[in-house]
């Protein structure tokens, strides 16, 4: 049986940025994600173009998703449009950085 998207988010929270030192999902590093036939399609951007953490991000996003019981495989896409902002991430993140929810404050 393959897990369903909500599973793969919850444990993906397990990949932690590691020059910020908060997970992907609620940084909304995650742009997109799809479980279909127990494979889990995931678009991801970074924080900025030629973050040196890339690899590693990537790589543990492929290794946590793996141990997803029912997972066959994990497909990741790099994107860089939309480009992220502070504004993708959850309250709770922006309040943790002491980003205001107008980023024009």
């Amino acid at each position: 049986m393959q897990p369903s998207r909500d599973i793969v988010l919850e444990a993906l929270r397990d990949v932690i940025d590691p020059e910020l030192g908060y997970n992907i999902v609620d940084l909304g590093l995650v742009y997109a994600l799809k479980v279909a036939d127990s494979i889990v399609h995931i678009t991801m951007t970074m924080t900025t173009p030629g973050c040196p953490a890339q690899d590693y991000i990537m790589m543990a996003v492929c290794e946590r998703g793996l141990r997803i019981p029912g997972v066959k495989d994990v497909d990741v896409t790099l994107v860089w449009e939309p480009r992220w902002s502070p504004v993708k991430m959850v309250p709770a993140a922006r309040t943790y950085f002491d980003i205001p929810d107008d980023p024009h404050e």
